[in-house]
């Protein structure tokens, strides 16, 4: 069973807003960093977002800084990614991955720093 389960994807006009929901099933979400990775089509997987085990610390891609915004609810057991302005080019499948640890830091944009996957939700821009 997947760790995480994510939400709030669908179809949007340029310059439109999307809120994408990762929820933990059956893990504690504020034992992981939590990052958000998404894959257009006929392309490989990117990072787009992470954020601290604390909340204190995140990291965005340089195509989504300053129109994503992302975010944590630990008593929720839920980490929020805000998308703004969304343009045709963030159309893709969006994937929650998370990686335990002690370090309440640590954030990541690179795939292979996080050990479990959500099975993703599609976000379409398009006119």
């Amino acid at each position: 069973q997947l760790p995480f389960v994510e939400s709030g994807g669908g179809l949007v006009q340029p310059g439109g807003s999307l809120k994408l929901s990762c929820a933990a099933s059956g893990a504690t979400l504020s034992d992981y960093a939590i990052g958000w990775f998404r894959q257009a089509p006929g392309k490989g997987r990117e990072g787009v977002s992470c954020i601290s085990r604390s909340g204190s610390t995140t990291k965005y891609a340089d195509s989504v800084k300053g129109r994503f915004t992302i975010s944590r609810d630990n008593a929720k057991n839920t980490v929020y990614l805000q998308m703004n302005s969304l343009k045709p080019e963030d159309t893709g499948v969006y994937y929650c991955a998370g990686r335990p640890g002690f370090y309440t830091e640590y954030v990541t944009l690179y795939e292979n720093g996080m050990d479990y996957w959500g099975k993703g939700t599609l976000v379409t821009v398009s006119p």
